[in-house]
């Protein structure tokens, strides 16, 4: 397990640092890519193997979900609006661009914004 996450965050730095190719009928960037550290954590995860997912959620205004778990812990980003997440015993309210981790506890989130937010979840769990 050790050996696959050493794998797939080497494969990650190598591909960051490969320069974006341009079509034919473009020219090639003038400026360098740039990139920015959102979050980092280290994680223990479950023996035998993890299970990732990549999902992303709509939430109507005022919409709010019941308390509920999820399968794995992981960082979540906000692409729009803003959203109250309640994790954990902890209370914040998270705009477009934050990025937060959910500790897998009992949550509820909530859309506070007036118009449709956007999360994407990036969940690490045990795999079925």
């Amino acid at each position: 397990m050790t050996r696959n996450i050493r794998l797939t965050a080497a494969l990650g730095l190598m591909l960051s640092s490969v320069p974006l190719l341009a079509s034919a009928d473009e020219s090639p960037a003038t400026e360098p890519m740039s990139r920015q550290m959102l979050l980092k954590r280290e994680i223990q995860t479950p023996p035998g193997s993890a299970e990732t997912r990549v999902i992303r959620v709509t939430f109507p205004p005022g919409f709010k979900t019941p308390l509920h778990t999820h399968d794995g812990q992981g960082p979540r980003y906000i692409l729009k609006g803003k959203l109250r997440v309640e994790d954990n015993g902890q209370t914040q309210v998270y705009g477009a661009g934050d990025v937060f981790w959910e500790t897998g506890s009992a949550m509820t989130i909530e859309n506070v914004s007036g118009s449709d937010a956007e999360m994407v979840i990036f969940e690490i769990a045990p795999a079925h």
